[in-house]
């Protein structure tokens, strides 16, 4: 993958990825702004606000009539959180310049209409239309709410709560259900200015188009883009766990347990963590897969997370209620087997070619790409997908036992029914 990164203004930076196999390209502009309780919920609305209308076109049938006229262009609003930073902005979908049709050119026309959206949305009375702010502050909470209803995502995310409880890390991406309903118009009016004005801004393309013109287009698609004190992204705090393991139970209508496990990882060696986690619980051939679930039964899912940016290993797993201590043992046992490399040889290779794959298989998907390239950006971080790949292939086992070492139980999270508890 041959990317190029470059500075095209005050706090603007274009990621440039060359790609003619695709017959689309892929722009995207992403705010990439520090993960804080009073201003997450109000950034994960803007998106949603913002793509409702524009000075030229003030609702979305009049947006949706422009895109039809460019042969289906689509653009979508995103919130994202890379490590300790929230990213926000919007994605656009055309067709590439070379299978338009009649030779039309794209680019320019979806560029300006994605920066008309950043720079110069639909207002009134000099803030949001209220009508717009209203409906979508509404989506909003919902989408807050509706992480309840999927207990596995639930889990996921008080885990890391409480795990991270006095670190950004522990925000959820969209903030919680009260600071959504404390949201009001005028303010979030004055945070898009804020935002727009002292965010950085990431901007990819993935396409076949010559850079030069695609830094022009953007240049002039975001050419009334105020910038005033750009600030920095200061980098993920290092993770404090307790002196002892913590656990935290939650009580719910539920009726399957969701027993979550966070480890603080005290190595720096993150090919070999990573690696060491694809062999615990980061794949279908993993310890926790093979073993806890399949072999002994004791979780219907059983799967662990690498949190590079973090140092965090965190386990994800659904049990019977009265299965709690086996398969806390269990999980434990399996860590410890990694740890000390006790490993059939073919569970090594299929862990190392679960990664080797998924890097191999990265430069298929725009949106693969897009994301990757914006983690790195957000993180301060500059590897292709080629130079991790060859970091995995260098790993030894040695390396895997001795990271995998430093990995030490911090918290345990655990999600009981309500009759269960009592």
């Amino acid at each position: 993958m041959e990317a190029t990164r470059t500075r095209l203004a005050d706090g603007v930076f274009l990621t440039f990825l060359p790609a003619r196999k695709f017959k689309t390209s892929v722009i995207s502009a992403q705010f990439v702004v520090p993960l804080r309780r009073d201003t997450v919920s109000a950034n994960a609305l803007l998106p949603s606000v913002l793509r409702r209308g524009t000075v030229t076109c003030p609702d979305m049938g009049a947006l949706s009539a422009k895109l039809d006229k460019l042969y289906g262009a689509r653009i979508d609003g995103t919130v994202r959180k890379k490590g300790e930073a929230q990213c926000v902005g919007f994605v656009a979908s055309l067709i590439d310049d070379r299978y338009a049709p009649g030779g039309e050119k794209l680019l320019e026309p979806v560029a300006d209409l994605l920066g008309e959206l950043v720079c110069d949305p639909a207002t009134e009375r000099g803030r949001f239309v209220a009508s717009y702010f209203d409906s979508e502050k509404t989506n909003l909470i919902n989408a807050i709410r509706s992480i309840l209803n999927d207990k596995r995502e639930y889990a996921d995310s008080r885990l890391l709560q409480e795990m991270c409880a006095e670190e950004p890390y522990g925000i959820p991406r969209l903030g919680s259900q009260q600071d959504a309903e404390k949201l009001q118009l005028q303010k979030l009016y004055a945070q898009y200015q804020n935002l727009i004005a002292s965010s950085r801004l990431e901007l990819f393309y993935i396409g076949s188009a010559e850079q030069t013109r695609v830094e022009q287009a953007l240049l002039s698609a975001f050419s009334s883009l105020p910038r005033d004190a750009v600030q920095n992204i200061p980098p993920a705090e290092p993770h404090t766990p307790p002196q002892e393991p913590r656990t935290v139970r939650d009580r719910l209508d539920v009726t399957q347990g969701k027993l979550g496990m966070g480890f603080s990882c005290g190595s720096d060696d993150y090919p070999a963590l990573l690696l060491g986690n694809t062999l615990f619980g980061g794949s279908s051939n993993s310890k926790l897969f093979l073993n806890v679930r399949e072999k002994l039964s004791l979780c219907y899912y059983a799967s662990s997370l690498y949190h590079r940016r973090k140092g965090l290993i965190t386990v994800s797993s659904g049990i019977e209620f009265e299965n709690y201590q086996r398969a806390f043992d269990e999980i434990c046992a399996q860590l410890e087997a990694v740890r000390e490399g006790r490993l059939e040889d073919w569970e090594l290779d299929a862990a190392r070619s679960t990664l080797l794959n998924a890097y191999a298989s990265m430069g298929d998907s725009q949106g693969r790409l897009e994301n990757f390239c914006l983690g790195q950006a957000a993180s301060g971080l500059s590897e292709t997908p080629e130079e991790l790949a060859q970091k995995v292939r260098e790993v030894t086992l040695e390396r895997i036992c001795r990271a995998m070492e430093s990995a030490r139980l911090d918290t345990v999270y655990f999600l009981e029914g309500k009759e269960d508890a009592e």
